[in-house]
């Protein structure tokens, strides 16, 4: 259920006074520290954002889609690494367990995700497994009441403060998705091994490592539907986390075209502000009709997905639409500052390196496109 509108509004004004007054200002030390403070994501505990996804019976905020892509997109005008700090416990680590999870599962769990007590990650990439995820080598054999499960995931976002894993491991002899389970995997099981965080070209705070399964014991009562069923969910989580991904893409390119145009319009070249140069406003009024379209693009397919209706392609395509559009919007802000684009002390600088990730996480850009082929081959329209 919805919030009513004088509570959304509430929520969406004080994630705008928190994202301009609180996030902005610590941008530079984020970068520099490579870690969001501890006391701000205390503040994020206390305004719901660790919950956003999960329904109210559970402690969380309930959002409709439409809902989380407008928080998302207010969320999206910082750096990406604040939003990343609850991100997995909105999106990709716990949207498994609350689509398949049962009743159980969900009481033990969706509580301590939706107050940021526990950090969820999602583990489905592996060293020779990126794009190909049906393909996962990652077992887990059953053994009585426990799934012996072994194997690595890499590149895996929040790892090093995951207090749980939802891990996708082969269980059956089938090959692609058929094969593969999901799984609860409590950080605290005897054989989990979480690597150093990787070092990256940018979304600097935000930490991605390797997790090391070693003939871990994960009790049976711990797989998320069935046997089985793990492929489905994976490609169910990641469906609505495009979209969500989408809506970040928009307010990093309404924040870029904000800073872009105010530099725009206090340099001065040729006797005249630059953002009268014809040239600075063709880049201007480029990216400003990219970014109105894939609002436009994330905010219909949301309401389709309210409404019950089948968004693979529309998701697919808002995420490969919006992750392009941001990157073309960053290279020309880059463009309109000259120099000073280039230099760290600007955000621009950063911005630009941190919203090349987006082309990749969620699915490649190749990935959507295979996506949005195949639905539409198979709408016929």
């Amino acid at each position: 259920m919805a919030l009513d509108s004088d509570t959304f509004d509430a929520l969406i004004a004080a994630v705008r006074r928190f994202v301009a007054e609180r996030l902005r200002p610590l941008e530079a030390q984020v970068e520099a520290d490579d870690a969001v403070p501890d006391a701000v994501i205390a503040e994020m505990r206390d305004l719901g954002l660790f919950g956003l996804s999960i329904d109210p019976d559970y402690g969380g905020l309930g959002l409709t889609m439409g809902e989380e892509v407008r928080v998302a997109i207010e969320l999206g005008r910082t750096t990406p690494a604040f939003r990343s700090a609850f991100g997995t416990n909105v999106g990709i680590g716990s949207q498994g367990l609350v689509i398949a999870g049962s009743a159980e599962q969900k009481a033990a769990w969706l509580p301590r995700i939706a107050s940021g007590e526990i950090i969820t990650s999602f583990a489905l990439t592996e060293p020779d497994v990126g794009s190909d995820s049906g393909s996962v080598t990652t077992r887990a054999v059953r053994d009585g009441d426990v799934y012996r499960l072994t194997g690595t995931k890499r590149y895996i976002t929040n790892a090093d403060r995951a207090d749980l894993f939802t891990v996708m491991a082969r269980t059956g002899e089938e090959k692609g998705g058929r094969g593969v389970s999901a799984f609860l995997v409590p950080r605290d099981l005897p054989g989990v091994t979480v690597g150093a965080p990787e070092k990256k070209m940018g979304q600097k705070g935000a930490k991605v490592a390797d997790v090391v399964f070693d003939d871990v014991p994960v009790p049976a009562a711990n797989r998320l539907g069935a046997d089985g069923d793990g492929f489905r969910i994976a490609m169910q989580v990641l469906d609505r986390g495009r979209l969500h991904i989408a809506a970040v893409c928009v307010g990093v390119a309404e924040r870029l075209i904000a800073d872009a145009v105010a530099y725009a319009t206090s340099r001065r070249q040729f006797g005249k502000a630059i953002a009268e140069h014809q040239l600075i406003q063709a880049m201007i009024a480029d990216s400003k009709t990219e970014a109105l379209a894939a609002r436009a693009l994330v905010l219909d397919t949301a309401v389709k997905k309210d409404a019950g209706e089948d968004v693979i392609l529309e998701s697919a395509a808002a995420k490969y639409y919006a992750s392009e559009m941001v990157g073309r919007v960053a290279d020309r802000a880059v463009q309109i500052l000259g120099g000073a684009g280039y230099i760290a002390d600007y955000g621009v600088e950063r911005l630009y390196r941190d919203v090349r990730l987006f082309r990749i996480y969620e699915g490649t850009s190749q990935i959507q496109q295979l996506i949005i082929a195949r639905e539409t081959l198979k709408r016929g329209e």
